[in-house]
């Protein structure tokens, strides 16, 4: 596989290309910044450190994108990874360097020079992905496929009762995204939390690993550790990115997807990045109201259910 992939680096994001990096199948093309997590800066030296850490420094290319969403303030979750998205661990800087051409450009170059080829892993807010589309629309189809972490699924949010992070920072983007015809798997908030923990057993033997991967896992994963016993009473952690990751690369961890239409709203407070998926037991809406009319044909295929045990054990055999 031929992988970019779009991050806002901070805690599991590094975990995800931790992931992908350990795959002897894939290869990673580009590592694209967007806003998110933490300071826009801060994510590209988190990006930086990671390949370090990977083995892969200086040998993928690291691209600043976005650094705010299309028409909203910016929002982060340091509150959630800490200030530096590190567990405050205070990396050295790396000798790699970002590189001067912006994400947006070069996700279309990579894209469209090897058409069909290309697979985009979307663990950020979307706004790198939808100016994308906007300034070079054929990229929706010469891109293999698209892989997106984000939105829920008829369930609760982690922002608000209604919204999940990555739509709710840029939902104009997220809107933009799914209505510009790409190939999108969908992995959902509502699934990470069925299916992306790793227990406090899980990371106990992580920990007990001592290698400079698994090191670097327990580090900048303790901001998270303490943010779980603070608000859920366990020592646990969720690991949305890397199951989305892991899911990209072996479709075989997914046991249950269903073809949906998939729509963001935009318009409103309470209910601000909503993502509506459709659903086999809802009447067709032209029946339930006819002034709605027909609805659009489905536009991604969500995934309903993965093999979460095959998830931990390609976390854990990347961190070795």
């Amino acid at each position: 596989m031929r992988l970019i992939i779009d991050t806002d680096t901070a805690g599991d994001d590094c975990f995800s290309l931790l992931v992908a990096a350990a795959d002897p199948h894939t290869t990673i093309e580009a590592v694209t910044i967007c806003n998110g997590n933490i300071a826009f800066g801060q994510q590209i030296e988190n990006a930086l450190k990671t390949l370090e850490v990977a083995g892969l420094g200086g040998k993928v290319p690291v691209y600043p994108g976005c650094a705010k969403p299309l028409l909203r303030e910016h929002v982060d979750a340091a509150y959630v990874f800490g200030p530096d998205g590190m567990n405050g661990a205070n990396f050295p800087r790396t000798v790699q360097r970002p590189e001067a051409k912006h994400a947006v450009d070069a996700m279309i170059e990579i894209i469209m020079g090897s058409p069909g080829e290309i697979t985009l892993l979307a663990q950020a807010p979307l706004t790198n992905i939808a100016l994308a589309a906007a300034k070079e629309p054929r990229i929706t189809q010469a891109l293999k496929q698209l892989w997106i972490m984000g939105g829920t699924d008829n369930g609760v949010g982690n922002v608000t009762p209604a919204a999940e992070y990555n739509f709710y920072v840029d939902p104009e983007a997220a809107a933009m995204v799914f209505q510009a015809g790409f190939a999108i798997s969908l992995v959902t908030w509502t699934l990470s939390l069925s299916s992306s923990a790793m227990t406090e057993a899980d990371l106990a033997e992580v920990a007990a690993m001592a290698t400079a991967k698994a090191d670097f896992f327990t580090t900048v994963n303790a901001t998270s550790v303490q943010f779980s016993r603070d608000h859920y009473g366990h020592g646990g952690t969720l690991h949305p990115d890397a199951l989305t990751c892991a899911c990209a690369l072996n479709e075989a961890l997914v046991t249950e997807a269903d073809d949906c239409l998939v729509q963001i709203e935009t318009g409103t407070i309470i209910t601000r990045a909503y993502s509506s998926i459709s659903h086999a037991q809802v009447p067709k809406q032209e029946i339930a109201d006819p002034a709605l009319g027909k609805a659009k044909k489905p536009n991604a295929r969500v995934i309903k259910a993965v093999d979460a045990s095959a998830f931990r054990r390609t976390l854990k055999q990347a961190l070795r």
